[in-house]
């Protein structure tokens, strides 16, 4: 009873201590919420820390490097089913045909997915999820926040979370314990393939925090816009006025431009076109129902 009594204190001390590091008396204007985003950041972080990360070491120590990428391309490929679905209801009806185009050329040619066709067929790849259709059509994004394993969004980007999820055919798929464990290789596989990035931004960013947050938000922005102005400068910026509709991150200008990803911790980096040694983008991995996993942006 004295051990549990003392493994109870220690465990409400270790709590108290992280709250208490990250507790913020003063937001930044526009993080209304910075306070509890840092605490939730924190503890992500070390639970990605801790579990993500060294099993995602694991996984690429132990499977070859075209196995990982075939991996990557299959989960890549059902991801434009409903990236497809995402660009036809903005009425991006090309990109949509491409997005079509891409999933029958890599199912056909590409064996079902395990090999990107399409990418030497020229059809560029897209990024798509619902909160950007909501973006599209003027949805604020509302305040910035950091959900518990699931990693930074907006109250936008949290609606839509839950059309993603009826959106992903790995949804669908029978029994349920083969949708999970499908879930459970896509975000192993994905955590692999932001490790590099992960380390960037550790060393890089002085403020790991703020560095994700500006980094979410523009990268989110720049979607919606189409990609008007130039890729965006993931450094320090000022953040939306919530109040306004269709609210952007303005470009700064200063900042780190390097793309970086903090997977259950962070946001996602800008993904490259599928191909070897590419990464499935974030907003393609939505867990099946009561499945507690981790959401990559």
């Amino acid at each position: 009873m004295q051990a549990m009594g003392m493994r109870r204190a220690i465990i409400l001390a270790g709590v108290m201590a992280l709250a208490g590091c990250a507790t913020v008396t003063t937001p930044t204007k526009g993080d209304p919420l910075e306070s509890y985003n840092r605490t939730m950041f924190t503890i992500n972080d070390k639970v990605d820390q801790y579990a993500l990360k060294p099993i995602a070491k694991g996984y690429v120590w132990a499977v070859p490097e075209p196995v990982r990428n075939s991996v990557t391309n299959f989960f890549s490929n059902i991801g434009d089913v409903y990236i497809a679905a995402n660009n036809l209801l903005q009425l991006k009806v090309a990109d949509g045909v491409s997005d079509i185009m891409r999933v029958a050329i890599n199912t056909v040619f590409g064996v079902g997915g395990l090999f990107d066709v399409a990418t030497i067929a020229k059809l560029p790849k897209h990024a798509g999820d619902f909160g950007l259709t909501l973006g599209h059509y003027g949805m604020p994004p509302g305040p910035y926040v950091v959900l518990p394993l699931l990693g930074p969004s907006t109250v936008r980007d949290s609606t839509g979370l839950v059309v993603d999820y009826f959106g992903n055919p790995l949804t669908y798929v029978s029994p349920g314990s083969v949708s999970w464990a499908l879930y459970g290789v896509n975000l192993v596989n994905v955590r692999a393939n932001l490790l590099g990035a992960t380390d960037v931004l550790a060393d890089a960013a002085l403020d790991k925090y703020s560095f994700v947050r500006n980094a979410y938000l523009q990268r989110r922005q720049y979607l919606i816009s189409g990609g008007d102005g130039g890729m965006p400068d993931y450094g320090e910026a000022p953040l939306p006025n919530y109040g306004d509709e269709g609210a952007a991150v303005a470009v700064p200008a200063t900042g780190a431009s390097a793309a970086a990803g903090e997977p259950a911790s962070g946001a996602a980096a800008p993904a490259p076109a599928s191909g070897t040694g590419n990464t499935v983008p974030g907003n393609q991995y939505v867990p099946p129902s009561g499945f507690p996993s981790f959401r990559l942006r």
